[in-house]
């Protein structure tokens, strides 16, 4: 007794005052009104249900029933309670309502946690937090779902009926089915392999938003371009994604008033400024991609998706198609511990990490020593592979390490490091600029105006 009062006094503790990771539900009224609220809905609302139970009636057995057996009540489970509740009192069958609009979201899919941002949450628990966001262009907790459902009906009324309600969770379920797990073939699948790859999930209400709007092929290809082009430039020149969340459900309002267009979403972020939300010009991204260390900012996954793209450039109508059967690997073409076989453009040896207190920081080799770390993570001096190099290869000396690359991957994106006989700081610098000249082209910004 003691434990479950002290459970129930920390949930409703965090439920008034909020438990640190954002404000509580209706923190615009006084706490005292919320309790108040609250008060007259336990009166109202709460009922008891008491099971008269026969001799020989296995208590347990018959709890473990009524709880399908132990698996917990998701926020979709008292959702479909609450919606097939009023719809049986409305006189709809609601046998044939579940088979048609529902029974889809009892699969074991929807079930599945999955890791967003910082959460592991049921899919089901996903979609739902996605689906009010987009319906209703604001954020929603994710811990208030059922709350937030139930008051958006009752208050806003937003269907006519509960056969359009459960019509419009259905056709919706199915297009965050599609956003997730795309088909190849799949117009959408461009745009929802890219924000998979850069973790920006935050896009799903805007794009549930445009399913629900029925965009021809052409727009999508047309809207795909714009926001890969934002979002590329801003990771590029590492600007941030604090601010993404308001910005999508910010253009998810936007195209449900103005209508989902290529040219509405394209007006609004050349619109914005400002380090959090503006769309980087070519003079910054040109910065960024020549001399920042982006190896450490992106990640594997961004950049494989970076060089995919500009080794599309390199192929022309005649060329094979390229598929990868697995996920290809990042490879340093200079290595990150280059001292023992990578001389300084000087001729001279580098200074390893380990001996560098002893020299002054005027040192030139020290200096150079420095500028080299930074420059073999820039993007001149990385490249993929189909397979990954042997961890002893990595370190050989340019000669020998531009034959095993060559055995390894003979994607168009390397031809041309074949050519060079000397890998160091210039020719890192020419194959940024020879990729910096595609990758403008391929996430180009548009002329405002």
């Amino acid at each position: 007794m003691v434990e479950a009062y002290l459970f129930f006094f920390e949930k409703l503790k965090a439920f008034f005052l909020g438990d640190g990771d954002g404000e509580p539900l209706a923190a615009e009224f006084s706490i005292r009104d919320r309790i108040d609220e609250c008060i007259k809905a336990l009166r109202n609302g709460l009922m008891i249900v008491v099971i008269d139970l026969d001799q020989g009636d296995d208590p347990q057995v018959i709890f473990e029933t009524l709880n399908a057996r132990g698996e917990p009540l998701l926020p979709a489970d008292l959702l479909r309670n609450y919606v097939f509740f009023r719809a049986n009192n409305e006189g709809i069958n609601v046998e044939d309502a579940y088979e048609k609009y529902w029974s889809k979201f009892d699969d074991e899919f929807w079930r599945e946690e999955v890791k967003q941002g910082r959460l592991v949450r049921p899919r089901s628990d996903l979609y739902m937090q996605h689906f009010l966001a987009s319906q209703q262009g604001r954020d929603i907790p994710i811990k208030h779902l059922y709350v937030e459902y139930r008051h958006w009906i009752e208050r806003h009324a937003p269907f006519e009926n509960i056969t359009e309600e459960l019509a419009t969770l259905s056709r919706q379920g199915e297009h965050f089915r599609r956003i997730i797990e795309p088909e190849d073939d799949d117009v959408i699948w461009r745009l929802s392999k890219f924000l998979s790859d850069f973790d920006i999930r935050t896009a799903y209400p805007l794009l549930l938003a445009l399913l629900d709007e029925d965009v021809d092929d052409e727009e999508w290809c047309e809207i795909s371009d714009i926001l890969e082009s934002y979002l590329v430039r801003r990771a590029v020149c590492d600007l941030g994604t604090k601010n993404y969340n308001r910005i999508f459900l910010g253009l998810t309002r936007v195209i449900r008033k103005e209508g989902a267009s290529a040219e509405v979403i394209r007006r609004n972020l050349l619109s914005f400024q400002g380090e959090s939300t503006v769309w980087p010009d070519d003079a910054s991204f040109r910065k960024s991609w020549i001399s920042e260390p982006l190896y450490r900012s992106l990640g594997n996954a961004k950049l494989v998706h970076l060089f995919k793209r500009i080794n599309q450039t390199y192929m022309s109508v005649k060329s094979d198609p390229v598929s990868f059967t697995e996920q290809p690997s990042v490879e340093h073409i200079m290595p990150v511990f280059w001292e023992e076989y990578w001389p300084l453009p000087n001729g001279e040896k580098g200074i390893s990490v380990e001996d560098r207190d002893s020299f002054t920081p005027e040192n030139s080799r020290l200096i150079a020593s420095l500028h080299r770390d930074e420059i073999v993570n820039t993007l001149g001096n990385l490249t993929i592979i189909s397979t990954s190099l042997n961890s002893a290869q990595k370190h050989y000396a340019w000669k020998r390490k531009k034959e095993e690359i060559k055995d390894h991957c003979l994607l168009p994106i390397n031809q041309s490091l074949f050519q060079k006989e000397i890998w160091d700081e210039e020719a890192i610098e020419e194959r940024a600029n020879e990729h910096l000249e595609r990758a403008v082209k391929v996430w180009s910004k548009p002329k405002t105006g």
